[in-house]
C-alpha cells in the first residue's frame, strides 16, 4: 500500500485528499496516515494541508527499491534489486544470495551495515542513511586470473559516477581507493568464489561516504565525504544510478580484451600517485620508487632508483604515497 500511495502522490499534480486515497485503496484514514509517516521516515518530503490533502514536495535523499527502480537507467545491472534496512555486510548478503542462485546483475544495498568489510580484514564504518553501502553479483565466464581487474574497473566507475553527479574531481589511489584532496572517499572490496579453476561468482562491494558530516577523530584526517567536499547533500539514488551506468560501460570495454588495453589511459589519467614517489610494502621489505601508472594487466609499474621497472601486483603488496595519500 505504501508503494501505491507513493505512486499516487507522484502522479498527482498538486494535492490529493486523504479521503480519495482511502476510497481508492479501500483502507482507513489511519492506515493512510501511517503510510505517509513511513514515507517521511524514508526521506520523502510530504506536505499535508487541512482540507486539501497531501502533496509530494521532494523525493529527498531516499534510497529504496521504489526510488532506485524509478531512476535506474542501466541495461542489466540492478534489474534485480534488493534494499535492506540493515545487514551485517552487503558483500556477505550478496554471497548468501549467490549461493542460492541469484542472477548475475543482482544489486544489494543497505541503509546500514553492522559489520562492513574493508580490505585485509579491516572494518568499514557504515552509519545509517549517510552513505552508499552496495554490492553487486557477477557470474563471468572468463578465467579467475582476470578477476583482479574487476576491482580497478569498479574504481573507474565510482570516480566517473561521482564526477557525473557532483562535478567533483576525484582520483584513484592504486588499486581501488577513491580520494578527493588527499582523503579517502570510497573503498572497494571484490570477493570471488571458484571451483575447478572456474569462477562460480564474483561479488563487488562498494562503500561511498556520501552525506557524512563528521568522522571519528582517529580517521578524520584521512577520510572525507561528498557532503564535506561539495558543501551540500548529495542524492544517493542518483549517484547509485551513475556508478552502475559507468560500471556497465567500463565492463563492456574490459570484456572485449579481458585486460585494461582499452581502459589504462583513462585509469592512469585518474591515478593520484602517477608520476609520484611511492612506498611499496612488499613481503621481502619496503622499497621506494616512482609510479609510472598501470599496464594492460592492471599492475602498477614502479621505476626503482636503479632505473629498472618493477610491476606491482594488486593483493600482494600495498602502496602508500609519500605525499600523504594513505
Amino acid at each position: 500500500m505504501k508503494a501505491e500511495i507513493l505512486k499516487r502522490l507522484r502522479e498527482t499534480d498538486g494535492y490529493i485528499s486523504g479521503q480519495e486515497l482511502c476510497e481508492s485503496l479501500g483502507v482507513s484514514r489511519t492506515a493512510v496516515w501511517k503510510c505517509i509517516r513511513q514515507l517521511e521516515d524514508e526521506g520523502y518530503v510530504i506536505e499535508a494541508v487541512r482540507n486539501r490533502g497531501y502533496r509530494l514536495a521532494d523525493s529527498g535523499d531516499v534510497l529504496s527499491e521504489q526510488e532506485l527502480g524509478r531512476l535506474l537507467s542501466t541495461r542489466w545491472l540492478g534489474k534485480n534489486l534488493v534494499v535492506f534496512d540493515e545487514v551485517d555486510s552487503t558483500n556477505n548478503e550478496a554471497r548468501r544470495m549467490a549461493e542460492k542462485g541469484a542472477l548475475e546483475g543482482t544489486v544489494i544495498l543497505a541503509a546500514r551495515q553492522t559489520a562492513g568489510k574493508g580490505r585485509r580484514g579491516r572494518n568499514w564504518e557504515s552509519p545509517r542513511g549517510t552513505g552508499i553501502w552496495m554490492s553487486f553479483l557477477l557470474r563471468p565466464e572468463f578465467e579467475p586470473s582476470h578477476a583482479s581487474m574487476l576491482t580497478l574497473t569498479a574504481a573507474m566507475a565510482v570516480a566517473q559516477g561521482v564526477r557525473r553527479t557532483t562535478g567533483l574531481d576525484c582520483q584513484i589511489k592504486w588499486p581501488n581507493d577513491i580520494v578527493i584532496n588527499g582523503k579517502k572517499l570510497c573503498g572497494i572490496l571484490t570477493e570471488m568464489s571458484t571451483e575447478d579453476n572456474q569462477i562460480r561468482y564474483v561479488v563487488v562491494g562498494i562503500g561511498i561516504n556520501v552525506n557524512i558530516r563528521e568522522f571519528p577523530e582517529e580517521i578524520s584526517s584521512t577520510a572525507t565525504s561528498l557532503l564535506l567536499e561539495s558543501g551540500h547533500p548529495v542524492r544517493r539514488a542518483v549517484l547509485v544510478d551513475q556508478v552502475l551506468r559507468a560500471w556497465e560501460e567500463y565492463y563492456t570495454e574490459f570484456l572485449k580484451t579481458l585486460d585494461f588495453q582499452n581502459l589504462k589511459k583513462e585509469y592512469n589519467a585518474c591515478l593520484v600517485n602517477n608520476g609520484r614517489q611511492v612506498q611499496i610494502l612488499a613481503p621481502q621489505g619496503v622499497w621506494t620508487g616512482v609510479s609510472l601508472g598501470i599496464d594492460r594487466e592492471g599492475q602498477l609499474l614502479v621505476e626503482k632508483p636503479d632505473g629498472s621497472i618493477e610491476p606491482v601486483v594488486s593483493g600482494e603488496v600495498s602502496v602508500r604515497g609519500v605525499y600523504g595519500y594513505v
